[in-house]
């Protein structure tokens, strides 16, 4: 295959209790083993908690709303237009305490596992478990 249009209401799109994955490249829909990527809403009071992913490299870009963002032990507010490079295997968190959803364009690669990325969660380890109580 050459390539592959996506129409944006031909993504698929997955709920979940946290938010929303809109799956735009994965290896199942483009065949791509080099990019995954998908835009991801946080609700109000949501997040993806301290993980990694082992071997893979990830960009977030903030299209819309203001959210938390740690990598590693450093945290920054990122708000619309801002974005964010993390190396394979490095420690990140994002958290949405505000009272609007937050949009990001996430891009990761190569592609891993059988949706294109794998995420291994270190939220109960130190000193993820507790680093945000250490702000609060």
């Amino acid at each position: 295959m050459n390539g592959l249009f996506v129409p944006g209401d031909e993504i698929r799109r997955e709920q979940l209790d946290w938010g929303e994955l809109g799956w735009i490249s994965r290896p199942d829909i483009t065949s791509s083993s080099r990019i995954t990527a998908m835009e991801v809403t946080f609700h109000p009071g949501h997040g993806h908690a301290f993980h990694r992913h082992p071997d893979q490299e990830e960009v977030i870009y903030v299209l819309s709303g203001e959210f938390e963002q740690w990598l590693e032990q450093e945290r920054r507010i990122m708000g619309p237009g801002d974005s964010l490079f993390i190396a394979p295997g490095v420690v990140h968190a994002s958290f949405n305490d505000g009272t609007e959803p937050v949009r990001l364009f996430v891009t990761l690669g190569p592609c891993d596992g059988e949706v294109g990325y794998v995420a291994e969660d270190v939220s109960t380890e130190k000193p993820w478990a507790s680093l945000r109580d250490s702000i609060q």
